[in-house]
């Protein structure tokens, strides 16, 4: 097995189960990267930087990889999904921010002015002089900045309150943002019953949806609450799928023999609806 080198500190959390995952099939399936490229039709390089978590790989990609390794690359190709929505939200940060830096620049280099020789005839006698004026397109342009520039100080100047006035006399300014409270977090509870013997804890009655790392809401509160029924305790029945939750499904999928990938899918959600007297031993 191949020693990976340690994958970059700011990739997000998502994007990283999905690189480790297939690094797993990798080494599961014995192949060389030049063996792998032959057999998926991408290029030894590129499953460099997929592996090695500097380019997000096509979904097709993915799914070749799960084929070779054994995997159902139907739970692969959620995960992939999952981790481009992160590399997407990631990419798009960055290109507002290059996008600022760029518009930024535009703005300096619109200030410079452009002088221009125009000829003018001199009065009689006199020498001949050089006037210096500006192109019309670039004083035009300098003129739209510095009124761009003059409006923002005259809102910074309205709303920043003077010297001397405490913050409680300016809060007039925004009423509405004084006035509205902050959104408070949801509260769920875990209200057990069992129909048909399977178990619910009344936050969601769902069977099959995909949650992972990142993700918050009811459904992720009924995990929660099935995992505790199971004597697995998830942290706080928050919602939010968090580390704690993450290790408390792997421990189930353990137990029950199912794949130790920390995702919840049908296999989990039937193995927590059930219960533990129904969970089987993995086989060694």
């Amino acid at each position: 097995m191949p020693r990976w080198k340690e994958l970059p500190t700011e990739l997000d959390p998502r994007v990283r189960q999905l690189a480790v995952r297939l690094r797993r099939l990798k080494d599961h399936s014995g192949l060389t990267m030049r063996q792998l490229a032959a057999k998926t039709g991408y290029s030894a390089k590129s499953w460099e930087r997929y592996l090695g978590g500097r380019t997000l790989p096509p979904p097709e990609a993915v799914e070749a990889l799960a084929r070779i390794g054994g995997d159902d690359p139907t739970r692969l190709l959620a995960l992939h999904e999952i981790a481009a929505d992160a590399w997407g939200g990631r990419r798009g940060a960055t290109s507002v921010t290059k996008a600022t830096h760029a518009t930024t620049g535009t703005a300096e280099a619109a200030e410079a002015t452009v002088a221009v020789q125009v000829p003018e005839s001199p009065p009689a006698g006199t020498k001949k002089t050089r006037r210096r004026v500006r192109s019309p397109r670039v004083a035009l342009v300098a003129g739209a900045v510095t009124l761009v520039v003059a409006l923002s100080a005259a809102v910074l100047v309205v709303v920043r309150p003077p010297d001397g006035v405490s913050r409680a006399a300016a809060a007039p300014v925004a009423p509405s943002a004084a006035a509205s409270p902050s959104p408070s977090k949801p509260t769920y509870t875990c209200r057990m019953e069992r129909i048909d013997g399977h178990w619910y804890a009344g936050n969601s009655r769902t069977q099959d949806a995909l949650l992972a790392d990142g993700f918050a809401g009811p459904k992720v509160a009924e995990a929660q609450c099935l995992l505790r029924r199971a004597g697995i305790s998830p942290g706080k029945i928050d919602g939010i799928y968090g580390p704690l939750t993450q290790r408390a499904v792997q421990i189930v999928q353990k137990r029950a023999g199912l794949p130790k990938d920390g995702l919840v899918g049908p296999h989990t959600w039937k193995a927590l609806r059930v219960g533990p007297h129904a969970w089987k031993a993995p086989q060694r």
